[in-house]
């Protein structure tokens, strides 16, 4: 059974390819806060990919396997 206090990894996908991903979205600064935090971060860079619904419906199946996996 996990405690209160257990950190899961974080896992998150960003498109390289996103409009966003320079002045907005910047991953590295997320990076850098979770690093700096103590935080597990698993982050996918995905070239070719941007912040369209095809994005999402591409690696939604590999999140929710994560997660299942995190709650056994």
């Amino acid at each position: 059974m996990r405690t209160a206090k257990e950190r899961l990894p974080v896992l998150t996908d960003q498109g390289l390819a996103d409009q966003f991903l320079k002045e907005q979205l910047r991953p590295e600064l997320f990076q850098e806060a979770a690093q700096n935090a103590g935080q597990e971060l698993i982050l996918n860079l995905r070239p070719d990919y941007d912040h369209s619904y095809y994005f999402v419906a591409s690696f939604i199946a590999d999140h929710l396997r994560y997660f299942v996996s995190k709650l056994r």
